[in-house]
């Protein structure tokens, strides 16, 4: 279901995926079936978001940024790719960022570009993300640091 008020550019996304009004998509994006992109979203061309993903309003999926299965972004979580980032920069160098399988960012958290946030990870709300975080731990606070365990 694309909701009418979408601007959705790209043709290769999964069946059963909601992408609700206000949205952009441009037409490179690739996103997987039984998604759930809620309003006011954009999503950039160098984009990969797997099956069962979830996206709160406010968020941008900026070049070079992959979402696995099951990965839950939470209300206005701000991804960057370029960590030095200029107007007009012809010297720019594009990180990329991975968030594994299962991984959950909580809202107003901040991703740093080049970092990989392992499978089942917890960010929590407000959180900072500079490095990568391991699987299956939860890291709160800026900057993000280790908190525990989810198993």
């Amino acid at each position: 279901m694309i909701h009418s008020l979408a601007d959705v550019q790209s043709s290769d996304i999964g069946e059963g995926t909601y992408i609700w009004q206000f949205c952009v998509i441009l037409k490179n994006a690739k996103i997987g079936k039984n998604c759930n992109i809620n309003c006011q979203v954009f999503i950039e061309n160098d984009v990969l978001i797997g099956d069962n993903v979830t996206i709160k309003p406010g968020v941008q999926v900026w070049d070079g940024i992959t979402l696995e299965d099951s990965v839950f972004i939470g209300p206005n979580v701000t991804f960057t790719n370029d960590l030095f980032p200029r107007s007009k920069n012809t010297g720019y160098e594009m990180k990329k960022t991975l968030v594994q399988k299962g991984a959950s960012i909580g809202a107003n958290a901040t991703i740093l570009g080049g970092v990989t946030i392992g499978q089942n990870a917890l960010i929590g709300a407000g959180s900072v993300v500079t490095k990568d975080v391991p699987a299956n731990e939860i890291w709160v606070g800026n900057p993000a640091k280790f908190l525990k365990n989810t198993k």
